[in-house]
């Protein structure tokens, strides 16, 4: 049996900082083989660098994920391409700079894995997730033992329905980017583990990571703000996934939140 920790959106100084300090002890409290982390919110809330994307990897992290705001801090379009261990979206225009998918490997086993990013509600150009999925599937089968795709994306349905899509083909389905962590992590009938969003890792006394008071102002009159990281209440939130090593099949997967010491 391998584990896998599936890291949730790391906002921001605070984030990072609980992932340097946390991760050590639980990947050998949990005997972690495998630790994936989307990192697209890591640099004040919004995108990454390569500075910080060194840090995190450093801290014990083997893959890093982005999603949508993949571009937003600057030069990262040329850093992007001197990173090993870092996937942009697999569904971005392939003229796009970087890897559209990472292989990791652990005790001989390997494990592949890949974002797609949702289109309900999100203004990227990206293709279609379901067949840039498939693709992606038919072309890495041969190359891993096991494939995990991570969706990120604003609607639950489209989530969903992409688990049951690739249900039986892939380990597991793994949604992020609302930053709340949801309660229906199972494992399909074909044997692919499927949550819709394993929550962030960062402030939680926030609104989806961001200082509370100007969020709210901006929903009560609608005027521009700087919404700036939050710093209370910090956790790390992920999905902890057990993988059959023969089967590459999930046999388990539950949501896990670390929390400051009180």
């Amino acid at each position: 049996m391998l584990k896998l920790l599936f890291v949730g959106d790391i906002v921001g100084r605070p984030g990072r900082e609980f992932v340097r300090d946390r991760l050590p002890r639980l990947r050998s409290e949990h005997g972690l083989d495998f630790v994936i982390a989307n990192g697209e919110n890591a640099a004040a809330g919004a995108g990454i660098t390569g500075t910080i994307a060194k840090s995190i990897l450093e801290s014990g992290v083997d893959a890093i994920t982005l999603g949508d705001h993949v571009w937003d801090q600057r030069g990262w379009e040329t850093e992007i391409t001197q990173m090993e261990r870092i996937c942009r979206p697999a569904n971005l225009p392939a003229t796009c700079p970087g890897w559209d998918h990472l292989i990791i490997e652990s005790r001989g086993f390997r494990l592949a894995v890949f974002t797609v990013l949702g289109r309900q509600y999100l203004g990227m150009k990206a293709d279609c997730p379901f067949r840039c999925a498939d693709r992606m599937v038919e072309q890495l089968r041969a190359q891993a033992d096991a494939i995990v795709v991570e969706i990120h994306a604003e609607a639950t349905s489209e989530k969903q329905a992409l688990g049951w899509h690739l249900d039986g083909r892939v380990t597991a389905v793994i949604g992020t980017h609302t930053h709340v962590p949801t309660a229906d992590a199972r494992v399909l009938p074909k044997g692919t583990a499927f949550i819709c969003d394993i929550g962030m890792t960062g402030p939680y006394a926030s609104v989806l990571g961001r200082e509370v008071a100007p969020v709210v102002s901006k929903f009560l009159d609608g005027m521009p703000r700087r919404f700036e990281v939050a710093t209370g209440d910090v956790r790390l939130s992920g999905a902890l996934i057990e993988i059959s090593a023969s089967m590459a099949r999930a046999e388990k997967i539950e949501l896990l939140t670390v929390r400051q010491p009180a």
